[in-house]
C-alpha cells in the first residue's frame, strides 16, 4: 500500500532550483534512506513531504488519514518544558496519550530524569531521544527522519538500528552513516542533480545503491561521448558551403541546437567536483606530543582510572563510549585544560597546565566558532580579501573555492547553510591553521559520502596526530587505528578498553549485554584475586536466586502496567515504569556482578 506519493516536485531557493521533477512513493513497511551531496535539499524534500513547507511545483499525496511523525534534524522545544509535556505536545488528546507516553520513557530510558525535567538541560542525545519519543507516541505510519543518529552515542545508535527494524511504521530517514544504512535501509533514493530527473531510486541496501550508482555514472559518461560524436558530425554538416545551407532543414538546425544543449548538461553533470582537503605538513614535531601516566578524573562519579596513553605524530584515536562518559572530559585533561585528579600529562617538553608549544586545532561538535550572521566570506576572512594559506597569500574566494562555495553561496549569511555546509566551512577555517594535534569531534554529522570520502583521505595523510570522536562507524574505522572505549555505566571498574577496530570492540559490547561477556582488552591486565572470600561465596550461591526474585518482580510489574485501573491513573502508571526501569537497571548490575564473581 502507497502511504505518500510525491509527482514531478520542484523547489527553488534565491533563484537557485534545488530539484524538479523529482517523483517516488513510500510503501507500508518500508524504511527508504534518502541520501545525496550536501545542498542537494534533501532536509526541504522532508519538509515538503511532512507538510511543513510548500513545494514550487508538483504535487504530494498522501494515505487518507495517514498519520506521519517528523524528527526533524535539529528539534526544537519550549523554553521550561519537561520531558512529559513535550512528549505529548502533540497529541490531539493528551489525555489519552499518558499510558503510551510512561512506555516511550521506559523504553528510550528517560524515566531516571524523572517527567518533570526540563528538555532544554538535557544533552543533544537526549534530547534527541525525547523528540524521537514526541513523534512515537502519535503511533505513526510513516515517520520521517532527518539524521536521526546525529548527537546519539554508538550503543544508542545500535538501539536505534534494531528499533526501527522491528517497527511497523515505514521508515523514510536522511542520513549519512553508511553502517546505518546498511543495516537499516531496505531501499536507497539518492537526490542528486546528476541523476535523471534528480532521483536515483534503488531496491536493496548501500552496498547494492553503490554499485547501481556507479553503473550510472559511468552511463552517463558514456552517453555524452555518444553526444559529442554526433554533435561533431552535425556541426561540421552545418559549417559546409552555400550550396548545403540551402539544402538543410529548419529541424535539423534546431536539433542541432538541443543536442548541444544536451551535452552542456552532461558535461556538467559528469564534471566531478570534491572538495580539497589539506592539513599541510608539519616541519619539525616531538616524537611524543602528550604523555599521560596513570591519570583518572572524578565529578559526580569516576569516569576513568588508572590511563597510561603516548600521543605520536602517527596516532589515529578514537574515544567511543556513552554521551557523558568523560570522552570530551578526557580530551580537556589531555589537552591540559583541565587537571587530572590522579597522574600527570605531559604536553610535548614539559608537563603541563596548557597545551603550551604543542599547536591544536580542534573542530567542536557544535561548531561554536562560527558566526552564523555573518556570511561564509566573513567567517572566512574577517578582514580584507585575502586568507594566508600554507605562508602564501591567497584570495578568499579561491580559497572557499576548495571547499565548493561558489560566489553566490559565499555572500549567503552560515545560518542559511545546510548542516554539511556548516561543517565544511568549519574544517575550511581549521585548515588554515598549522596544527600537530587535530582534536575532532562529531566532525562527520551532515557531510554527504563524498566529503567523508576525501576527509578521510585527508586524515589518513596528516603527519600529525588525530583524536577523533564520531558517531560514524565506517569513518571510525576508517580513520583510527585504536580505539580506547569507556566501559559501560554499570561497570565499577573505569580503566578504558583498547581495542583495534570497531567491530571488536561492538562484539565485547554485544557480549556484555548477553551475559557473557569476554575479558576485555585494556592497557593493563586486571589483578584479579585467586580465591573468592566468604562473603563473596555466599553472594554467588545466591545471585541466581537474587536475580530470579528481581525477574519475577519485573514480570509482575510489567503485567500491573496493562491493568485498566493503572492505565488511567497517570501518576501511578509513572511510578511502575520508574520501578520497571530501576529493576531492569538493577539486574543488569546483578548480571555483571555474577560474571565477575564467576570469573574468580
Amino acid at each position: 500500500m502507497i502511504l505518500i506519493n510525491c509527482h514531478e516536485l520542484e523547489k527553488s531557493f534565491a533563484n537557485k532550483t534545488l530539484f524538479k521533477k523529482v517523483s517516488f512513493s513510500v510503501d507500508s513497511k518500508e524504511r527508504v534512506g534518502l541520501i545525496g551531496p550536501n545542498g542537494a535539499g534533501k532536509t526541504t524534500l522532508l519538509k515538503i513531504l511532512s507538510g511543513a513547507i510548500d513545494s514550487d511545483g508538483g504535487l504530494v499525496t498522501r494515505k487518507k488519514g495517514l498519520r506521519l511523525g517528523y524528527l526533524e534534524q535539529t528539534p526544537q522545544f519550549k523554553v521550561g518544558e519537561s520531558i512529559l509535556s513535550c512528549i505529548i505536545s502533540k497529541c490531539p488528546h493528551p489525555e489519552d496519550a499518558y499510558a503510551k507516553a510512561y512506555e516511550l520513557m521506559g523504553l528510550l530510558e528517560l524515566t531516571s530524569f524523572g517527567e518533570d525535567f526540563e528538555v532544554l538541560k538535557l544533552s543533544g542525545g537526549w534530547q534527541k531521544r525525547v523528540a524521537l519519543a514526541r513523534e512515537l507516541v502519535l503511533e505513526p505510519e510513516l515517520l520521517l527522519l532527518d539524521e536521526p543518529t546525529n548527537h546519539l552515542d554508538v550503543a544508542s545508535i545500535l538501539w536505534l538500528e534494531e528499533f526501527l527494524k522491528s517497527t511497523s511504521a515505514s521508515i523514510l530517514m536522511i542520513t549519512h552513516d553508511r553502517l546505518f544504512l546498511t543495516r537499516v535501509a531496505t531501499r536507497i533514493i539518492d537526490l542528486d542533480p546528476k541523476n535523471p530527473n534528480y532521483i536515483l531510486s534503488v531496491a536493496g541496501g548501500y552496498v547494492q545503491f553503490l554499485e547501481a550508482k556507479k553503473y550510472e555514472l559511468n552511463a552517463l559518461k558514456r552517453q555524452e561521448t555518444v553526444l559529442k560524436n554526433t554533435l561533431r558530425r552535425e556541426t561540421e554538416w552545418l559549417r559546409r558551403g552555400a550550396q548545403a545551407r540551402q539544402t538543410k532543414q529548419k529541424a535539423r538546425i534546431d536539433g542541432a541546437r538541443d543536442l548541444a544543449e544536451k551535452v552542456s548538461d552532461l558535461q556538467i553533470k559528469n564534471r566531478h567536483q570534491s572538495v580539497d582537503l589539506d592539513f599541510g605538513e608539519i616541519e619539525k614535531s616531538p616524537r611524543k606530543l602528550i604523555e599521560a601516566k596513570a591519570i583518572s578524573k572524578t565529578y559526580d562519579k569516576l569516569l576513568f582510572q588508572d590511563l597510561d596513553l603516548v600521543i605520536t605524530p602517527k596516532t589515529r584515536l578514537a574515544l567511543l563510549g556513552h554521551n557523558g562518559s568523560g570522552k570530551s572530559t578526557l580530551i580537556r585533561v589531555l589537552l591540559g585544560m583541565e587537571k587530572p585528579d590522579t597522574g600527570t600529562v605531559k604536553i610535548g617538553a614539559t608537563v603541563s597546565s596548557a597545551a603550551g608549544d604543542i599547536k591544536i586545532s580542534y573542530f567542536e561538535q557544535t561548531r561554536e566558532t562560527l558566526k552564523p550572521n555573518l556570511s561564509v566570506f566573513k567567517n572566512i576572512c574577517s578582514e580584507g580579501d585575502f586568507v594566508s594559506y600554507r605562508g602564501s597569500s591567497m584570495h578568499a574566494r579561491s580559497y572557499l573555492d576548495r571547499f565548493l562555495f561558489s560566489h553566490e553561496k559565499a555572500e549567503l549569511p552560515v545560518a542559511k547553510l545546510s548542516g554539511g555546509e556548516q561543517a565544511r566551512l568549519r574544517i575550511a577555517q581549521l585548515m588554515l591553521k598549522e596544527a600537530q594535534v587535530l582534536i575532532l569531534d562529531e566532525p562527520t554529522n551532515d557531510l554527504d559520502a563524498d566529503t567523508l570520502d576525501v576527509l578521510e583521505s585527508a586524515l589518513t595523510e596528516f603527519n600529525g596526530a588525530v583524536i577523533l570522536v564520531t558517531h560514524d562507524r565506517y569513518f571510525m574505522d576508517a580513520v583510527a587505528n585504536q580505539i580506547l572505549a569507556f566501559p559501560p555505566d554499570y561497570m565499577s571498574d573505569r580503566r578504558l578498553q583498547k581495542f583495534s577496530s570497531y567491530m571488536q570492540w561492538e562484539e565485547w559490547y554485544q557480549s556484555l549485554g548477553q551475559q557473557n561477556a569476554t575479558k576485555p582488552l585494556s592497557e593493563k591486565p586486571v589483578k584479579l584475586k585467586k580465591k573468592l572470600s566468604y562473603k563473596e561465596k555466599f553472594e554467588l550461591d545466591n545471585m541466581e536466586s537474587t536475580i530470579q526474585t528481581l525477574e519475577k518482580q519485573l514480570e509482575e510489574l510489567t503485567a500491573q502496567s496493562t491493568l485498566l485501573e493503572v492505565l488511567s491513573d497517570s501518576k501511578k502508571l509513572q511510578k511502575i515504569y520508574t520501578d520497571i526501569g530501576a529493576l531492569q537497571s538493577e539486574i543488569e548490575r546483578k548480571y555483571a556482578r555474577w560474571t565477575e564473581l564467576s570469573e574468580k
